[in-house]
């Protein structure tokens, strides 16, 4: 078809079968107009990653996150539960927490210190009715409380539906969570040094297409590729669902005297030497080994910026576990330099983007098929938005 026909669709190539499917167009890339359509139709339209739990581990620890934008507030409330709320005064629009902190009482608006619970409730309104006068009949406090937004915490990893259309997330992902039911157990936070922070000039689309695929292992990760090769790695997509790779080699690290990372408990022989890396689309990258677990989330900070946090997670907490303090050290060394191997990749695919009579490539059908199935997904969800 031609492409100067405005019936042509660019995307239905991309929704072709991967030996014949083209990748998504440049524009996903390197247009601000399609990067806000992906913000409405593929992110707020979903379950988005936007924080951790272990960032607001005790009652009344408050995280503000700036999500495409729009200002939330993830908040630890006295049950212990994680809420999220729109960072907003219901008075005026004020930002209410600009940093995180510890609420000793209540959300105070800092402007005319409007009081909110850990639950959100509106509490206090100071001389809303006059001086001295905190109450009035015309304001019903009960309809006031922060906006919540709709929030699910699973792996740690706190997920948003802003549009809060998307089915629930126990139904959305309940084939990985099935697949990855053995690991439905206790997982802690690493502690210290267990987190690295990587900021890349390159869309937040280009990381999770890296993450999906080894057939890159022997040329960027040579060290990793030594004793995990490529033909030790298999494809993992479901359509319309999930995608990444597994391995049938992973390697625990041992100490100078043998030991080794307590591993999760009751696991199958098939994670005696098997691993996985999942992206939980659109925006969250998992992996799950015997001994520890991580979990990225990708903040699109801009049309070419992404932030890129990743943590990670053992059976035992740090300090019931002291006598593993270096083996996490060096897992965690180990990991920052894969991690780190990959932005010259991302970010050149950003570049190459610019490229303006790219169309969006071919994939490697034996090769490619979690990849493809990521745009897939993203083509199918801009389709339906529109």
């Amino acid at each position: 078809m031609n492409v100067r026909d405005p019936a042509f669709n660019p995307l239905s190539e991309v929704l072709k079968p991967v030996n014949q499917a083209k990748g998504l167009p440049n524009n996903h890339y390197v247009d601000p107009e399609t990067y806000e359509l992906e913000k409405q139709a593929v992110l707020f339209a979903n379950w988005s990653g936007i924080g951790f739990g272990k960032d607001i581990p005790e009652t009344g620890d408050a995280k503000p996150v700036n999500f495409l934008g729009m200002p939330l507030l993830m908040v630890r409330d006295r049950n212990g539960d994680i809420g999220v709320f729109q960072n907003t005064c219901r008075h005026r629009g004020m930002i209410l927490i600009e940093e995180p902190q510890k609420i000793r009482g209540a959300i105070r608006c800092p402007y005319h210190s409007w009081c909110y619970g850990l639950n959100g409730e509106l509490r206090t309104a100071p001389h809303v009715g006059g001086p001295g006068q905190n109450t009035h009949e015309d304001l019903d406090f009960s309809e006031l409380g922060l906006i919540r937004i709709r929030s699910h915490v699973w792996r740690d990893v706190v997920f948003v539906n802003v549009d809060e259309q998307a089915a629930p997330f126990e139904e959305v992902h309940a084939d990985l969570i099935e697949r990855w039911k053995e690991f439905d157990q206790p997982m802690y936070y690493g502690g210290a040094g267990q987190t690295v922070e990587l900021d890349m000039a390159a869309n937040w689309k280009l990381a999770v297409e890296n993450f999906c695929e080894s057939y890159h292992l022997p040329w960027v990760h040579p060290g990793l590729n030594s004793y995990s090769r490529l033909e030790d790695h298999y494809n993992i997509h479901e359509l319309g669902k999930y995608s990444g790779q597994g391995t049938l080699v992973y390697r625990q690290i041992e100490g100078e005297d043998g030991t080794r990372l307590t591993d999760f408990d009751g696991l199958s022989d098939k994670w005696n030497e098997g691993a996985e890396y999942i992206c939980v689309y659109p925006n969250v990258m998992l992996g799950v080994q015997r001994d520890h677990a991580f979990a990225f989330i990708l903040e699109p900070a801009g049309l070419e910026r992404t932030l890129e946090r990743i943590a990670l997670y053992y059976a035992q907490k740090p300090e019931d576990a002291p006598e593993h303090q270096d083996l996490r050290a060096q897992n965690a060394k180990l990991w920052n330099t894969v991690f780190e191997e990959d932005v010259f990749v991302v970010e050149g695919m950003q570049k190459g983007r610019h490229g303006t009579k790219f169309d969006g490539g071919r994939f490697a059908p034996a090769m490619d098929a979690a990849t493809h199935n990521f745009h897939h997904w993203v083509a199918t969800q801009i389709t339906k938005g529109r």
